[in-house]
């Protein structure tokens, strides 16, 4: 491991070579620029996971936390650890980290669904793009990947930083550095620049490690630089371009991929784990490890490397701790051995990485550590063998075809048992979205018979027996809309969407009608983790942060959050500000005092409690949401009268509350970022329109479902 310092034995040269790059480091951070009440914050390290869990999936076998006591602690004796937290919908990696990267919805960044989203080309068939392409990249559908609510390119989350003059390094974490090759390659430098002919000559090779040298040379790392910073003063810089950025964004420079950030931080050799290890790909070629999912040591050790290079603010991302990580692959359900061996690993990492931190001056007392995991997830198994086995002390064990997602061929389902050939394609999930070929409008007869036809289906569980109701619930289009799931680009708007059992992974699949139940309907043993759905254990996560200004609250899960609001608390806690209105709030609730920005300090309780309603106005999990998926459910299910009723009125509940949650936004925003504290009348008058509101589509589901039964 690379440290800043110097042992008695060093050769000469060697003690040089680390005082220099010692200077260097703290020339590298010594512009920036955080705003923190009395400038305690010197560093911002945002850990983003891939479901790891706070709360225990078998009541007998310790949480995910529970198994890393070395962060647990942490987090909890130091700051504050909310339970309460939840995603967007659907809630799945791409969108949810974005949301919480940016403070916007996916209406407002272009990722209706992930981790792909479908589209609809002019001729009405259906194409698909990856959620993961770099900031700048165009989608499948011509338009740009991050698609913001006005047709442009969204505001990128390093812009508030850099301006700052802060570095900010990315490891791993969605779209702030290169996803795929040659896709971010050539967007990046350009069609025909050296970079480009380069990676497609790799990746044209008939030598597999020469093909895979593209991945770990350019993806998955980059440094997001200030204007002067000494880090891209090297020819291995590029202009870091963002035309549609707002104010402008002219003269930065970044570095990406280990061939650009590896020689700016580690320049004696490699980027190394928090064990000693290169940080290598599979043929052992030093740089991004693999498909994105670093291990905790690796994600750990190439943010400690960045942060003692000198910079401030680093993301990085950690692979989930569920799967089989070996090289045999597969899954593991809660308690089995190599699930909490995985654990182990994971906190003697982050032992580790706190310890290796203190050694270099960055803690609890000048550094803000914030912990999102994107989502939950549903463990889709049998019960494990002993039935008391606790995993730590008595490991479980899951008999063959007892563990496993539940496959399903939906569209081979949906001929045999409601005769509906319909050509339509799916994002395949567990809440797939529905593309029918054509993309027909929502009282389409096309469109109709497939919401009914839906919402019949039905299948013989492989491991209870029990037979299922696969759909839960069905948004149409203007559901859709008021989830935050329609974007600028009409073409990516799904006909509908399924929020199925949580139990099934929906997909198409070539054939006919299913000669039996197996043919369409099978455990699928290599993932056993469900994501994407409405659940509330698929969307209720949790969120920590740790710091100057954060009060040491603990576990506590009294606050409504989602993963919207992690943005702009961020930017109030660091003095800092985005050049846009967030769709989440400022959670000062989890603030001490004295580190509010001046406008929530002096009207503290009505911005709280504005603040409050507004999410479960506005969230995609809030009260409104959750009522009008019901609604939304039952009316689409419903005779056709009913539906045109619905759709009446849905439009003009979602125009009124896009409206409403407008204005509070800019109210809330003026408070937390321009010094405008909120007056008693404004939270009263605001508060009671969300408030009626929010009744309202409560009342109009249970009324639909009243007029139903």
């Amino acid at each position: 491991m690379k440290r800043l310092r110097m042992t008695l034995h060093a050769p000469i040269s060697l003690a040089l070579g680390l005082f220099l790059f010692g200077a260097a480091s703290q020339s590298a951070s010594a512009a920036c620029q955080l705003n923190s009440p009395g400038g305690q914050i010197k560093r911002v390290v945002n850990i983003v996971f891939d479901n790891v869990h706070l709360r225990r999936d078998n009541p007998n076998v310790p949480s995910d936390l529970e198994q890393m006591p070395n962060l647990l602690n942490f987090l909890q004796d130091n700051g504050t650890v909310n339970g309460n937290h939840h995603t967007p919908l659907i809630s799945h990696t791409a969108h949810d980290i974005v949301t919480a990267l940016t403070g916007v919805y996916g209406d407002r960044s272009g990722i209706p669904v992930a981790n792909s989203y479908g589209f609809f080309e002019p001729n009405g068939s259906v194409g698909f793009s990856s959620s993961f392409l770099y900031w700048t990249a165009l989608g499948g559908d011509g338009r740009p990947e991050m698609l913001d609510e006005q047709g442009k390119t969204a505001p990128a989350p390093w812009v508030a930083y850099t301006r700052a003059g802060c570095d900010v390094g990315a490891f791993s974490v969605a779209n702030i550095e290169f996803e795929r090759v040659p896709d971010d390659v050539t967007t990046f430098y350009g069609a025909g620049s050296a970079q480009d002919v380069a990676v497609h000559a790799e990746l044209a090779s008939p030598s597999a490690a020469t093909r895979q040298q593209a991945t770990t040379d350019y993806l998955g790392i980059a440094i997001h630089c200030a204007i002067g910073s000494p880090l891209c003063n090297t020819s291995l810089a590029a202009p870091d371009s963002l035309p549609d950025e707002p104010n402008g964004y002219n003269g930065y420079k970044g570095l990406f991929g280990n061939i650009g950030v590896q020689p700016a931080i580690s320049p004696g050799g490699p980027v190394k784990d928090l064990d000693g290890n290169v940080i290598a790909d599979a043929f052992g070629r030093p740089g991004f490890p693999n498909s994105f999912s670093p291990s905790a040591t690796q994600s750990l050790g190439y943010a400690a490397t960045m942060l003692e290079a000198g910079v401030p603010v680093v993301y990085l991302y950690i692979e989930d701790a569920h799967d089989n990580h070996g090289s045999s692959g597969g899954t593991y359900g809660p308690g089995e051995a190599g699930y909490v061996a995985q654990l182990q690993q994971y906190n003697t990492a982050f032992g580790k990485f706190f310890a290796r931190l203190a050694t270099d001056g960055i803690t609890k007392d000048n550094t803000l550590f914030v912990v999102t995991p994107d989502e939950n997830d549903h463990f889709v198994g049998g019960a494990p063998t002993p039935a008391n086995c606790d995993g730590v002390n008595v490991p479980c064990t899951y008999a063959a075809g007892q563990k496993g997602e539940i496959d399903t061929l939906i569209n081979r389902l949906l001929i045999t048992q409601r005769a509906n050939s319909t050509t339509f394609s799916v994002h395949s999930d567990d809440a797939p979205t529905v593309y029918i070929n054509g993309n027909p409008a929502p009282t389409d007869a096309v469109t109709r018979t497939m919401e009914h036809d839906l919402d019949a289906l039905v299948a013989t569980n492989p491991i209870t027996g029990n037979t299922d109701k696969l759909s839960r619930l069905l948004a149409d289009q203007a559901e859709m809309k008021l989830l935050h799931m329609v974007t600028a680009s009409p073409a990516r708007t799904p006909t509908m969407t399924m929020f199925g059992n949580d139990n099934y992974f929906f997909e198409t699949g070539s054939g006919g009608a299913c000669a039996s139940q197996s043919d369409c309907v099978s455990v699928g043993p290599a993932f056993a983790w469900n994501h994407g759905d409405f659940q509330q254990q698929i969307t209720r996560t949790w969120v920590a942060m740790v710091g100057p200004g954060v009060q040491p609250l603990g576990r506590n899960d009294e606050v409504f959050t989602d993963h919207a609001d992690v943005r702009p608390t961020i930017m109030a806690l660091l003095g800092l500000k985005d050049d846009y209105v967030h769709e989440g709030r400022v959670v000062a609730e989890w603030m001490h005092q004295h580190a509010l920005p001046d406008g929530i300090r002096d009207a503290r309780e009505n911005f709280t409690e504005l603040a409050e309603i507004f999410k479960q106005l506005d969230a995609p999990k809030g009260e409104l949401g959750r009522a009008s998926l019901r609604w939304s459910n039952r009316s689409v299910t419903a005779p056709d009268r009913v539906y045109a009723r619905y759709l009446q009125q849905i439009g003009e509940i979602t125009e009124q509350r896009d409206e409403l949650a407008g204005q509070i936004r800019t109210v809330l925003d003026n408070a937390a970022f321009h010094n405008q504290p909120i007056s008693e009348d404004a939270e009263d008058e605001l508060g009671h329109r969300a408030k009626a509101l929010i009744d309202q589509v409560k009342d109009l589901a249970e009324r639909e479902r009243d007029a139903r039964d």
